[in-house]
């Protein structure tokens, strides 16, 4: 039975702590759309940094570069 008291009281605890920060958020989400949408559109988070075709050819080409490399040292090492 104290297990179960235990598990309630921290069930509570922890309600009370989610209750806190549901405020928290609701005071945040009120301040940035009081600043307008500039304030919600920093808030939803960064754009997604787009890479050229060129960009990731050259990755492409300097990656295989490299396995290459390690590729030819291990033939070496078994040979």
């Amino acid at each position: 039975m104290n297990i179960l008291a235990a598990i309630k009281r921290e069930e509570k605890k922890l309600e009370k702590q989610m209750s806190q920060l549901q405020h928290k958020l609701n005071g945040v989400r009120s301040a940035a759309k009081a600043l307008g949408h500039s304030a919600a559109d920093e808030m939803k988070g960064a754009k997604k940094r787009v890479l050229s075709a060129a960009g990731r050819a050259a990755i492409s080409k300097a990656a295989k570069k490299r396995w290459a490399k390690v590729k030819k040292q291990a033939k070496k090492a078994v040979s």
